[in-house]
């Protein structure tokens, strides 16, 4: 829809006033039923205006095709004005509502203003959940203007407004004194490998999903008046449980991997989803490796503080046989992760609108979802059982084959296998 909405919009700039009347009556005739409504609201176009260009298509088509007065309506020809060609006289025409109506630009402006000030109790005009065109009409005319809620979109884009979704940027708290140093440390280390030909993969679980008939948000095409029809509560079914995919995204091939448990999210989860993609793909992509650069979020089942997140890590780096370097996010910065944005989100947008009846249906989405720039993601499903509250000892911790980074060790890591000392 929003392209059809750009479409319209860039076309109809082109025009004069009757092409553009005309274009609008022959786009809303072609959708039918509705169409007039979506027409003027992604147009901005009064409908009366577009039901009138509908009235002169019928009129011309009506009307016989070697009489005079096919002629006249065929033929409308444009006023020429210094030099440029008018559909009437200038001057003429309705004025402007920004003539009829002065300050209505300002008071539009002062009312999405004061609209960002969400749960400002000291009352404002218009607040974040009521803020749609209608109802910033029906506040404009508490003020004594007169202003359809089309107009209003209108005089929206006009200043530069769009709608737009949250972003998730601003981050809760104060941020880490060695944020920006990390973020640094973790480009330039993800670089030096790139550079080098060696693996360097993003890693995190996604949000854990209900299992079942449940609501999946967004829309999919179904027969008119006869969408797919859900539970109508979210409570988990316990014998279907929750699906934790868990993923892996090769930066270098644009390549994902995602092992979908239906078990808890642990360090141990953490790591055999990263042993199964290194056996299914990352081996073979990348057949003369001599290390792998992993880059985390803090906390979670891979998280920095995890010691058996550790351990098992090194459990892998003895099975493959060579070092891994981990780097992990500073805290509240888990968004800057490139699986986030690069994997999870288009995962989520391939799915949308589908209910997840089954851990089969959530693998074969996961799987079927690709970009134009070329991710390809390979999905499988993990029944393993993983238990929950397995402690590690200061001894076994200390034990381990692991050298940290002189800058922020509690971040940056190196764990060895067991038989190549560091």
């Amino acid at each position: 829809m929003d392209a059809y909405k750009e479409s319209i919009v860039a076309t109809t700039s082109l025009l004069n006033e009757r092409q553009k009347r005309l274009y609008l009556a022959n786009q809303a005739r072609m959708l039918g039923r509705g169409g007039i409504t979506l027409v003027s609201n992604l147009s901005g176009t009064n409908r009366d205006t577009v039901a009138a260009g509908i009235k002169e298509i019928e009129e011309l088509q009506n009307t016989d095709p070697n009489s005079n007065d096919y002629q006249k309506i065929k033929n409308v020809e444009g006023i020429t004005v210094d030099g440029r060609q008018r559909t009437r006289e200038k001057g003429a025409g309705r004025k402007s509502i920004e003539e009829t109506q002065p300050g209505i630009v300002d008071a539009l402006k002062e009312i999405i203003k004061h609209s960002d000030n969400y749960g400002d109790p000291e009352g404002r005009i218009l607040e974040w959940v009521s803020k749609s065109t209608r109802n910033i009409a029906d506040a404009m005319a508490e003020m004594g203007f007169k202003v359809s809620h089309a107009k209003v979109g209108e005089l929206l884009r006009e200043q530069g407004y769009s709608l737009q979704e949250n972003r998730k940027m601003k981050q809760v708290g104060s941020g880490h004194l060695d944020r920006d140093k990390q973020f640094q440390f973790i480009n330039k280390t993800s670089s030096m490998y790139l550079n080098a030909g060696e693996p360097v993969i993003s890693i995190d679980c996604k949000k854990k999903e209900n299992v079942g008939n449940y609501k999946n948000d967004g829309r999919v095409y179904c027969e008119k008046g006869h969408p797919l029809i859900v539970l109508d509560h979210d409570f988990p079914d316990p014998e279907k449980g929750k699906a934790a995919p868990y993923g892996i995204y090769d930066i270098a091939n644009n390549l994902g991997f995602v092992n979908v448990g239906i078990s808890a999210d642990t360090a141990q989860f953490a790591v055999e989803s990263i042993r199964r993609w290194w056996n299914e793909m990352g081996q073979k992509a990348f057949p003369s490796a001599t290390h792998l650069y992993i880059t985390a979020d803090g906390g979670g089942s891979n998280g920095s503080r995890c010691r058996l997140w550790k351990v098992e890590l090194e459990k892998l780096a003895q099975e493959i046989q060579i070092p891994i370097e981990v780097s992990h996010f500073p805290p509240g910065t888990s968004k800057w992760n490139k699986i986030e944005h690069r994997l999870f989100s288009f995962i989520s947008r391939n799915w949308r609108g589908v209910p997840l009846e089954t851990v089969a249906v959530i693998v074969s989405l996961i799987g079927s979802t690709t970009t134009k720039t070329g991710l390809r993601i390979q999905c499988m499903a993990d029944g393993t059982h993983y238990e929950t509250g397995i402690k590690v000892s200061d001894e076994e911790l200390e034990g381990l084959n692991i050298v940290y980074n002189s800058f922020h060790k509690d971040w940056n890591y190196t764990i060895f296998p067991r038989d190549l000392r560091n």
